[in-house]
């Protein structure tokens, strides 16, 4: 097992942070638009984990056998709340919830509640301290989230709102894993290729108890989620947002993913037939605009 030399001092230039975040929202734009694309289709969450996880776990498996599964230098407890948090149990919470919620719904949601979980949780233990622009816009991502759950809420089946609930919860393990990934001493492949084997591993383990549809899904299916699910999402993304998050720091890394709920709309309209309506669209415009001002571009100018 070999230990990795912890460097906090070390930092990516600002410009790969910024170029990280985006190509991160463009991925999780295309990421919810393909799991809910999956709700007609045979494939279940833990088909959808193996393929998301079992991609980055084979391409990145000399980065993990390098680092061993357990690295001596990097405490189990965070290991543990990476793994959870971005990793077997934020999927599976996510997709069950994606699958039951419109994609314009869950990118204002998820994307939303992401950078609000992220300032809260850097708020109440690790003592940071958003300025005023930041807390506006903290604000207005709130609003957006509650034009949305208002309207939604009224309009939906009685069960819908285990979906809804379950997006804020989801996004609550991604907030934890963006703290914790940001104080393990991990580069961003090291830190990717051990979330991907240890979530692959525990799909498997799912596998064994409940069964895979696998082999009774199209070839094609298999293949879009494939590049999807395990080359997107599973890798370009994860390494992506490390990259962010070392050089932005974990709230603002985490403010970037508010713009989702645009380009998860948009791409819910165009590729999905989903109806959408003014509330939707006065949501993802509030939503949006919270994150141009959590991010802290107006404190910087000021």
């Amino acid at each position: 097992m070999v230990a990795i030399t912890i460097d906090r001092g070390s930092t990516t230039p600002a410009a790969a942070g910024y170029a990280g975040a985006f190509v991160t929202v463009l991925i999780w734009a295309s990421w919810i638009l393909t799991t809910r694309h999956t709700a007609g289709t045979a494939l279940g969450t833990i088909d959808l984990g193996l393929i998301r996880y079992g991609v980055p776990a084979l391409v990145l498996a000399p980065v993990w056998l390098k680092t061993g599964l357990l690295p001596r230098n990097l405490p189990i407890r965070l290991l543990a709340l990476m793994v959870a948090g971005s990793g077997a149990a934020f999927f599976q919470v996510a997709a069950f919830a994606i699958h039951s919620v419109p994609a314009s719904s869950v990118g204002i949601l998820l994307g939303g509640s992401m950078p609000l979980a992220t300032a809260l949780i850097g708020t109440t233990i690790f003592s940071e301290r958003p300025d005023r622009m930041r807390v506006i816009g903290f604000t207005a991502i709130v609003a957006g989230v509650a034009i949305l759950l208002t309207r939604s809420l009224a309009v939906s089946v009685p069960t819908s709102w285990i979906g809804y609930a379950l997006l804020p919860a989801a996004a609550t393990l991604w907030a934890i894993f963006t703290h914790a990934f940001r104080r393990s001493g991990l580069s961003p492949l090291q830190g990717s290729a051990l979330i991907a084997v240890w979530s692959f591993l525990i799909h498997l383990a799912l596998v064994a108890c409940f069964g895979s549809t696998l082999a009774g899904v199209p070839v094609r299916e298999i293949a879009l989620q494939i590049t999807s699910q395990g080359i997107l999402s599973g890798l370009v993304a994860m390494v992506a947002y490390g990259f962010a998050v070392k050089s932005l720091g974990g709230t603002q890394a985490a403010a970037f993913t508010a713009l989702t709920p645009v380009l998860a709309m948009i791409g819910g309209a165009v590729l999905l037939g989903e109806q959408i309506g003014p509330f939707e669209i006065l949501a993802a415009i509030i939503t949006a605009a919270g994150v141009a001002l959590s991010t802290g571009i107006l404190s910087a100018r000021s």
